[in-house]
């Protein structure tokens, strides 16, 4: 496979740093994980060297900033070119790549493993390239394969500018995590799945900064204690966030961010989901370090657009819809005054008049 040959080549991480894994049955209790000298630990990356400075123009390196620093980082989810805009004009300093909302933008299609490496890293590179310094974190459902696969996505999402992204413990054949019938692989595989994706981060020529985040899809399966010791698991194996999937109350969530502290704890909020519809103050409130609203913006669109269309339907005009953008004005919040600014900056005379 192009590009994997480098991993071969690269020091592995040293055997001390990895964590020895214990029977796939969910028997062992949390209190027992290793989370200490056994624990895969980079002095490079630790929170403490990003805690002073000026924001990094580099997007990976300013998450981790925001991660070490305090307040809580909000994400909410993009789905496509226009939906990023709408997020960067209302102020937002990181977005959410959402698998769901991906799959659904760019295929028509659920979240149901139906969407590829190819779809998500063209939508990341996409997103990523509006504005470089903003970090985008992207969906990377199961990593796609085995080990080699991960490494490859971990590979091709750094290199497409990406700042971070989560890889699940569900099947193959995965689904959106607030639909129901999940199934989730052995503690073994998710955790080589994470070690994978840490190898192809520290394998980057002259290191990179980008962020793995473990997610568990267990606690609707498994139940709440396995879901929280896999999460231990892949912190130990290098997860840098731990994202716990369907937390289906305030006491659940607080328990989990006490448990996996101090790695910092994502939490997911769809209206209408397995996750209590917490405010950002709420959840920050209760120790998540990273909020992200997966399908905000694509259940918008389906409103909005639903009822343009209708009412195009029904008066067979876009008047009302339209609600007095012109096309000028569509364009601005796509960027065009920035084009147009670079145009004359460059001696050009195409966009005198627009």
């Amino acid at each position: 496979m192009p590009g994997l040959e480098r991993f071969a080549s690269e020091p592995a991480i040293p055997a001390t740093t990895l964590v020895e894994l214990p029977s796939s049955e969910p028997t062992t209790p949390v209190s027992e994980t290793r989370t200490g000298p056994g624990a895969y630990y980079n002095p490079r990356l630790d929170p403490k060297n990003y805690l002073e400075g000026p924001l990094s123009l580099d997007p990976a390196t300013r998450l981790r900033q925001m991660l070490a620093r305090p307040g809580i980082v909000v994400a909410p989810g993009i789905c496509d070119g226009i939906s990023a805009r709408c997020a960067l004009e209302a102020g937002f300093t990181c977005l959410y790549q959402s698998g769901a909302a991906t799959t659904a933008s760019r295929l028509g299609m659920p979240d149901l493993a139906i969407a590829t490496l190819n779809d998500f890293v063209e939508a990341g590179a996409m997103h990523a390239s509006l504005d470089p310094t903003v970090p985008v974190i992207a969906d990377a459902d199961t990593g796609f394969g085995g080990p080699a696969m991960v490494a490859r996505t971990v590979t091709k999402y750094i290199r497409a500018g990406l700042a971070a992204c989560h890889i699940e413990d569900q099947v193959q054949t995965k689904r959106c995590g607030h639909l129901m019938g999940k199934q989730v692989v052995s503690r073994e595989e998710f955790v080589t799945r994470i070690r994978a994706a840490v190898i192809a981060r520290d394998s980057v020529p002259g290191g990179s900064d980008f962020v793995v985040i473990g997610r568990t899809d267990s606690a609707q399966v498994l139940g709440m204690e396995e879901a929280v010791f896999r999460l231990k698991l892949a912190a130990d194996a290098g997860a840098d966030v731990c994202f716990i999937e369907g937390v289906k109350t305030a006491e659940l969530l607080k328990d989990t961010v006490a448990a996996l502290a101090p790695k910092p704890v994502l939490v997911n909020v769809i209206s209408g989901g397995l996750t209590p519809s917490f405010t950002c103050q709420q959840a920050e409130d209760m120790g998540a370090k990273i909020i992200i609203f997966s399908l905000v913006s694509c259940v918008a669109a389906v409103h909005g657009i639903r009822a343009a269309m209708r009412s195009l339907k029904k008066t067979g005009t876009d008047w009302t819809s339209a609600q007095g953008m012109d096309p000028k004005a569509f364009f601005e919040v796509m960027g065009l005054n920035e084009v147009v600014t670079l145009d004359a900056r460059a001696g050009g005379k195409a966009f005198e008049e627009v």
